[in-house]
């Protein structure tokens, strides 16, 4: 179903910019007055910053309120940052792309008219990819990590100029064989190359924001609340040592959170909702002892371990413990290997004999196979 929406909203946005840049040069008079002004301009001067910003903010709002259809007020909260950037984008590389096109189309430069819709229609298109990855700055956590950020900007650009040159391609195609169309037609020339650009733009989009990227991580969920008491050291003649607590080898694991940006790097803390990036090759270990990567207190010193290699991980629980384990609410009756899939609950429960409120019954944490954003 997403990819229909984003098809539905490059055509939409495509129109309406072509529609408010006809509303500014026909209803408004702005193309007559320059020319009563003796200002000789292309309407493209006009035309492009008009559906550049409309491209622009439609792709990211459709990105933002589909990735996220569950909590519209999240994603209104969310919109005004990205939208005022990918106006600011769409409005330079807009009247960009119709200078372009004034100074190549001027007398005495002899450059086919061909090439120049071209050219403006590439950097249209380019700077819609670049306000949708730019702007992925202000909505996704995964831009903590640089690589993320840079890959998803250099994709958005380069689907989106390929799109552009598809979509100028048919337009010239279209051109060429006007001839043979009614006169009637022929008006619809420009709206309907510009839905043609919307279209591909929608395709592209669709493909490559649809497509998850893999990126294997755990949730942390229930059990990962008991943050237990903390004890002050009232006495400064006594040490006394806080209780142990849900922690991650930070040399070896990171979180993919909001800590990151107000917490120093080094806070190893495991708090529920909060996700742990796993490597895409290697072992982790998990249990109570301190050589575990994940440091869950009261579970046996070696629960299990998740072994990822590629795009396969596989819990494999410890042969002593296995009863320890439950995958998707199912507690293990003996000893196996389970490959893992998107969305599998994990619950390790712990070994505690008594009734003390702080130690929870069990931990559980949802594994992930692509990247789950706490924004979305």
């Amino acid at each position: 179903m997403k990819p229909y929406f984003y098809i539905l909203s490059g055509i939409t946005s495509a129109l309406l910019g072509w529609n408010i840049g006809q509303l500014f040069l026909s209803d408004f008079g702005l193309f007559n007055l320059l020319a009563e002004a003796e200002i000789d301009i292309f309407p493209e001067i006009i035309l492009f910053p008009c559906i550049a910003i409309s491209l622009a903010i439609g792709s990211v709002a459709n990105e933002i309120l589909v990735s996220n259809p569950t909590r519209p007020k999240v994603s209104l909260r969310m919109l005004p940052a990205p939208l005022f950037i990918a106006f600011s984008i769409g409005i330079i590389s807009g009247l960009i792309a119709g200078g372009i096109y004034q100074i190549l189309l001027a007398p005495g430069i002899d450059v086919s008219p061909v090439i120049v819709r071209i050219c403006g229609w590439l950097i249209v298109g380019a700077s819609v990819g670049l306000a949708e990855g730019f702007s992925w700055r202000w909505r996704s956590i995964e831009v903590g990590n640089p690589k993320y950020f840079q890959k998803r900007l250099i994709l958005s650009v380069f689907v989106a100029s390929i799109a552009s040159l598809i979509a100028a391609s048919a337009f010239e195609l279209v051109r060429r064989i006007q001839g043979t169309m009614p006169e009637a037609f022929k008006s619809y020339e420009d709206p309907f190359g510009f839905a043609v650009l919307g279209l591909c733009l929608g395709i592209a989009f669709s493909i490559t924001n649809f497509t998850p990227s893999y990126l294997p991580a755990l949730r942390a969920g229930s059990g990962f609340e008991y943050s237990g008491e903390e004890y002050n050291d009232i006495d400064p003649r006594r040490t006394v040592l806080s209780r142990d607590y849900p922690r991650i080898v930070s040399s070896k694991l990171k979180f993919i959170s909001y800590r990151s940006q107000y917490e120093p790097d080094d806070d190893d803390k495991i708090e529920e909702g909060l996700s742990i990036e796993l490597p895409n090759q290697g072992t982790i270990r998990i249990g109570s002892a301190s050589i575990a990567q994940i440091c869950l207190p009261h579970l046996p010193l070696h629960a299990a371990d998740i072994r990822i290699k590629g795009k396969n991980a596989v819990l494999d629980p410890n042969p002593k413990f296995f009863d320890s384990v439950a995958i998707n609410g199912t507690r293990l009756s003996f000893r196996r290997k389970i490959p893992l899939k998107h969305n599998y609950v994990l619950t390790f429960y712990t070994n505690s004999q008594d009734d003390n409120i702080e130690v929870p019954e069990c931990y559980r944490m949802v594994f992930y196979n692509r990247f789950f954003d706490p924004m979305a």
